[in-house]
C-alpha cells in the first residue's frame, strides 16, 4: 500500500493558476497535414483542457533513461475542473513494465488513490515511443478508449524524441466514428483497424488543448 503522505519523489513547478490569455496559447500541430490526422472533425463541443509545456518537458527528462534503453514510459495525467475548463496538475508515473513498443502499468490502486485524495478527473495520459514516430499504435487506441469513454476531453500525448518532423502529438479518438470501432474491437495486440463508417480517421489531434506556462503542477514517480 502507498503511503500518500509521503510518495515516491514528488516534484512540483513554482507558477500559479491563473487564466490570463497572455500565458494560454493553442498547441501547435506541427507535421502534419489534413489526411493525417492534423484536422479535426470533432463535431461535439467539448470543454477545454490547459496543460503545462514544462510538465511535457519534465517527463520526457524522467522518460531519458528508458529512452535511451529504447524502453517506453507512461503516465497518467489527472486535472480539477473549473468554470468549465479542465487544469492538468498532476502527473502520475506508476510502476511498470516496459519494452520498445509497450508500456504495462503496474499497481494502479496507487494512481487511483493519488487522483481521488485530489478529487481529480483522469483526462488522459502520456506515454513515449523511443524509437518509433509520432502516431497512435493499435495498442495506444484501445488504452486510450478507456479513458475517452469515461471523460470525453481525455487526450493521449505521444512524446517521440527520434521523430524529426514531430517529437510530440496530443490526440483523442473521433466520436463517433473512431469510439464506435474501438467499442466494437475485441482483438488485442498490435491489429489493424477499420475505417469509421462516416468516412473520419480513427484518431485525431486535439484541438481543445492549450498550453498554459502559468499553470502549477506536481508528478509522483512512483517506480
Amino acid at each position: 500500500m502507498v503511503t500518500l503522505s509521503s510518495p515516491s519523489p514528488s516534484l512540483s513547478c513554482v507558477e500559479n493558476v491563473t487564466c490570463k490569455s497572455s500565458h494560454v496559447s493553442r498547441v501547435l500541430i506541427t507535421g502534419t497535414d489534413k489526411n493525417n490526422h492534423g484536422e479535426s472533425s470533432e463535431p461535439k463541443i467539448l470543454r477545454d483542457v490547459h496543460i503545462s509545456e514544462r510538465l511535457l518537458e519534465d517527463f520526457t527528462e524522467l522518460a531519458r533513461e528508458n529512452t535511451e534503453k529504447d524502453l517506453e514510459t507512461c503516465g497518467t495525467l489527472a486535472a480539477f475542473l473549473e468554470r468549465g475548463v479542465f487544469y492538468v496538475t498532476t502527473l502520475i508515473i506508476p510502476k511498470q513494465e516496459s519494452t520498445s513498443n509497450s508500456c504495462q502499468a503496474m499497481n494502479e490502486v496507487e494512481v487511483f488513490s493519488i487522483q481521488n485524495e485530489r478529487e481529480l478527473y483522469p483526462v488522459g495520459w502520456i506515454h513515449t515511443h523511443p524509437s518509433q514516430g509520432c502516431f497512435m499504435s493499435s495498442v495506444d487506441l484501445h488504452t486510450h478508449y478507456s479513458y475517452q469513454v469515461m471523460v470525453p476531453e481525455a487526450f493521449a500525448i505521444v512524446v517521440a524524441p527520434t521523430d524529426s518532423s514531430k517529437s510530440y502529438g496530443i490526440f483523442k479518438l473521433t466520436d463517433p466514428g473512431g469510439m464506435e470501432v474501438l467499442r466494437g474491437c475485441s482483438e488485442t495486440g498490435f491489429h489493424p483497424h477499420k475505417e469509421p463508417e462516416d468516412g473520419n480517421p480513427v484518431y485525431e489531434h486535439c484541438l481543445n488543448v492549450y498550453k498554459n506556462s502559468n499553470l502549477r503542477f506536481e508528478i509522483f514517480d512512483l517506480r
